[in-house]
């Protein structure tokens, strides 16, 4: 009976090393596929003629789509008024499941996608390159090309490297500590003796001060213009527009917050007004020139804005100022002191003088008649300004352009 029990219990150990084994075979076959992204599937996939082939796996689905920012546009409605937005395009299923579609020939430049299956918008599974604008998350890829096109320009290349940090100001004016994002020339670091110009480059409504170093590749067009020769070495320094915010969502207090376009405070004045508090801070902190030859101020739409009003506001701080897509004026609502008087000061920013005021705007930005009534105010007054007018809308591919103009003007 004894020898009967032990065989029993030898049997059941034998099985449970068994199951055991069977578990983790499980268990690390599924943390490969999950290592390897499970089926070996190319996409996007750059192709020698600069055609670029997406593919899905999606064997139930009954549709699926592509949308992209090179793909031709579609007008929507938006509060702001009708606006470009990427157009789609469908996929086709072969046997084995896998849905594909190959693009026309594309330029050099940075691109972002997503897929749309059975109506809902995914990322694509077999690209970890993502990028968050506001609280849209997209895939992105780029398409090189020769030395000093946008796709060059926008790479990481083999010259030398930028820092890029980010720190933490205190901002009385706001009652806050609050983050920016600092870049540092390639030899800041080494060098304990010369001091550097500064570009305080500004986000539009939505972003924060992840979007120029992320959607704008600040860092790779300032190292790969620098490297050439073609800009000089400068700090940029990228702060967060929105007010209310210490930073960027997820990267404060307040935790794992969701993204949104409007905050308390937004283009309310309290953001112009309190702006000397980050000049105070990069100033204390950094070897920079301290003085209006050495400061620049641009910004894209909200930034451009805020760049407009603040240049002006401290109207013989800034020798540089660069629109890109600017809003212009106030809302009818905005009381703030910084907004009153807007052509005196104006005028008073001329009469100070400055080296460089450039304006850039797509041809279809919703903002192109604002823009347009302001260069027409500003010739009124004979107030000198430099102007940029591209293709297409209110979108980054522009934004990127205009910096990669911008900078190598600054500093001269």
């Amino acid at each position: 009976m004894v020898r009967y029990i032990l065989i029993t219990i030898y049997n059941m150990k034998k099985q449970l090393s068994l199951l055991a084994a069977l578990l983790l075979l499980s268990v690390c076959t599924f943390a490969q596929q999950a290592l390897w992204g499970g089926a070996n599937i190319i996409s996007p996939e750059i192709n020698n003629d600069n055609t670029v082939t997406f593919r899905y796996l999606a064997p139930v689905a009954d549709s699926v789509q592509l949308t992209g920012d090179f793909l031709p546009t579609v007008k929507v409605k938006t509060q702001w008024g009708p606006m470009d937005a990427p157009g789609k395009v469908n996929l086709t299923k072969d046997d084995k499941g896998v849905w594909s579609v190959t693009t026309s020939k594309l330029e050099p430049e940075l691109y972002s996608y997503s897929f749309i299956v059975d109506g809902v918008k995914v990322t694509d599974p077999n690209n970890v390159y993502l990028i968050r604008d506001v609280a849209s998350v997209t895939n992105v890829f780029i398409i090189k090309g020769d030395k000093g096109s946008k796709g060059d320009l926008y790479s990481v290349n083999n010259v030398p490297h930028g820092t890029v940090a980010r720190r933490w100001y205190d901002s009385p004016g706001l009652g806050m500590k609050r983050r920016i994002t600092v870049y540092t020339p390639a030899g800041y670091e080494a060098d304990t003796r010369t001091k550097y110009p500064v570009l305080y480059l500004l986000h539009g409504m939505g972003g924060d001060e992840e979007a120029w170093i992320n959607l704008g590749r600040t860092a790779q067009i300032l190292d790969n213009l620098i490297a050439e020769g073609k800009a000089v070495p400068m700090i940029i320094v990228m702060p967060n527009g929105n007010a209310a915010q210490e930073a960027a969502p997820g990267e404060s207090s307040l935790g794992l917050v969701k993204p949104t376009m409007m905050l308390p405070k937004t283009m309310d004045g309290a953001y112009e007004e309190s702006f000397m508090d980050i000049v105070k801070f990069v100033e204390s902190n950094y070897r920079v020139k301290a003085d209006k030859s050495g400061r620049a101020i641009a910004g894209l739409s909200m930034g451009g804005f805020h760049s407009c009003h603040i240049s002006r506001y401290y109207p013989n701080t800034f020798d540089y100022i660069g629109l890109f897509s600017p809003a212009i004026m106030p809302n009818e609502k905005a009381t703030s002191k910084v907004y009153a008087d807007f052509d005196g000061t104006l005028k008073k920013q001329m009469d100070n003088g400055y080296k460089l005021y450039w304006i850039g705007i797509g041809k279809t930005d919703f903002l192109y008649k604002s823009v347009a009534d302001f260069r027409a105010k500003m010739d009124a007054m004979k107030m000198p300004y430099t102007y940029r007018e591209s293709e297409g809308g209110h979108i980054w591919v522009n934004w990127r352009i205009y910096l990669s103009e911008f900078a190598p003007l600054l500093f001269k």
